[in-house]
């Protein structure tokens, strides 16, 4: 039964402790705190094509298929639809910009992959809807570039999240069927995703808006993983 957001910090470490062979994060949002760039590369598109982009905007596209990113910003900005991918790569450009500038992690990213990797030892995969040379180049600019066995964007499938493809193939490249790999997800997308493909969810919204009920555990902060695994045996 999942555990509420208020519940789950002590309980959720539990399910990371010899229950699974491998962890796959999220990038955007939920590993590194990428979401106040995206926000502001939108504003600044949606500016120069005489639009505002709002709250109301944010909360439709995060963590979305470029496919529907693309249509839902033509329609907003009153263009036809086929204008929708031009939208798309110059946003992407102003994203490219920024995360070369200087990305963070988010509260506890950097300690739960240490910990994962050094005193769990299990594989460690990264899914993201992101294309390659952004989560590249965010990755360096956070210098979390070889923190991972295996990683997985939005070139390497067909179908992007909410779809399962990305889940499935970071499961299969890490040589983990998807029942004995957990998600950690900030996003209703990703959480779809990650269930679609067989995994196991932990929900971290960053966001209040979000909709994390399909994770089997929501948490609030993935500093709640961290904490000392006895303490809830």
């Amino acid at each position: 039964m999942p555990a509420s957001p208020s519940s789950a910090g002590r309980s959720a470490i539990v399910v990371l402790s010899g229950r699974y062979r491998a962890v796959i994060f999220d990038m955007d949002g939920l590993l590194l705190d990428t979401e106040t760039l995206w926000h502001a590369a939108e504003v600044a598109l949606f500016a120069r094509h005489g639009g505002e982009f709002t709250w109301e905007d944010k909360m439709a596209v995060i963590g979305t298929s470029y496919d529907f990113t693309s249509a839902y910003f033509a329609d907003r900005l009153g263009l036809p639809r086929e204008q929708g991918p031009a939208l798309v790569s110059e946003m992407l450009a102003l994203m490219h910009e920024r995360v070369r500038r200087a990305v963070d992690a988010r509260p506890g990213a950097v300690e739960l992959v240490a910990r994962l990797r050094e005193v769990e030892a299990v594989a460690l995969g990264l899914a993201s809807n992101s294309p390659r040379y952004l989560v590249d180049d965010a990755l360096a600019t956070a210098r979390l570039t070889d923190a991972f066995d295996a990683i997985v964007t939005s070139d390497d499938v067909e179908h992007a999240k909410p779809a399962p493809d990305i889940y499935l193939l970071a499961c299969e490249r890490l040589g983990v069927p998807p029942s004995e790999a957990l998600a950690l997800e900030d996003s209703a997308s990703g959480i779809a995703a990650a269930k679609a493909a067989g995994l196991t969810v932990i929900g971290v919204p960053q966001f209040a808006e979000t909709d994390a009920s399909a994770a089997d555990r929501v948490v609030d902060s993935l500093e709640d993983l961290l904490e000392d695994p006895t303490a809830s045996r």
